[in-house]
């Protein structure tokens, strides 16, 4: 064989290596996607958790202690159908100020000390405990907040989370995801054809896909319809030789994995 061609074969073999290990890391799929719905919100349970479990779709709940306690009862069967319930923290306190007076003054995040958010989001997960029984869990930041003043507070709970959910509009390949601080698209009236083009994008790069839903057919004003939301799920379940759909408790374990293997 002449050099050149050698020289060619061995290029066209490592491409194919790196491709077959691309493709591995996701549990023999193209890439991960892990939906997320956040708040407790009662839509929810009436709207989404019938789609999600008809198709055995498993996904993660972060409820807020507060939103979550009238449907109790509710909540502590989604775990007990394989859904993770997620920390979205006792009261869900956001940084408050221009654009958010809806936040109470009470639960502003700039009133708070690292030790109080660190006692209530501890207490939530005796909260969640109570419901599934679990110890192992994930957390979901509050509006996107990550600060109290210029202390971020997650160093501080890495003993007490998997990992962390953010909310910038992004996906990562396994090598890149930061699970204390994983980025997500959020869903905000998006159509079913928008959402699908995201998981499209996620089998081509290989990439680990979250998602966050609010309010489904309501609830809140960041929502997807009913049908938009059904339709998506259904074009998941009819994609998943080719899609790991997890929860973001499994994903962030399989990159925590892959990350000490690499060591």
């Amino acid at each position: 064989m002449k050099k050149t061609g050698l020289t060619f074969y061995c290029f066209t073999l490592l491409i194919f290596i790196s491709i077959g290990q691309t493709n591995t890391v996701w549990q023999n799929k193209k890439c991960a996607v892990v939906l997320t719905y956040d708040d407790a919100i009662t839509q929810q349970l009436d709207n989404a958790v019938p789609v999600l479990d008809s198709l055995n779709i498993k996904a993660t709940f972060y409820l807020t202690a507060l939103f979550a306690k009238d449907r109790l009862d509710d909540w502590r069967k989604l775990a007990t159908k394989g859904h993770e319930l997620g920390n979205h923290t006792l009261f869900h306190p956001c940084t408050g100020g221009k654009g958010r007076e809806w936040v109470k003054s009470d639960y502003q995040l700039q009133n708070y000390t690292v030790q109080r958010m660190l006692d209530e989001v501890r207490m939530t997960n005796v909260f969640l405990k109570a419901l599934d029984g679990k110890s192992k869990r994930t957390f979901a930041f509050t509006c996107g907040d990550m600060k109290i003043g210029d202390s971020s507070f997650i160093s501080a709970m890495k003993e007490d989370f998997i990992a962390a959910r953010a909310v910038r509009h992004e996906m990562h390949t396994i090598d890149n995801v930061d699970v204390y601080n994983a980025d997500c698209y959020v869903v905000n009236n998006h159509t079913a054809a928008q959402m699908i083009e995201w998981v499209k994008k996620a089998q081509e790069t290989n990439s680990l896909l979250i998602m966050l839903f609010h309010g489904v057919g309501g609830g809140n004003g960041l929502d997807v319809s009913v049908s938009e939301h059904s339709k998506f799920l259904h074009y998941l379940k009819e994609q998943e030789k080719n899609i790991w759909i997890t929860t973001m408790l499994e994903a962030a374990e399989l990159v925590n994995k892959h990350n000490s293997a690499k060591k």
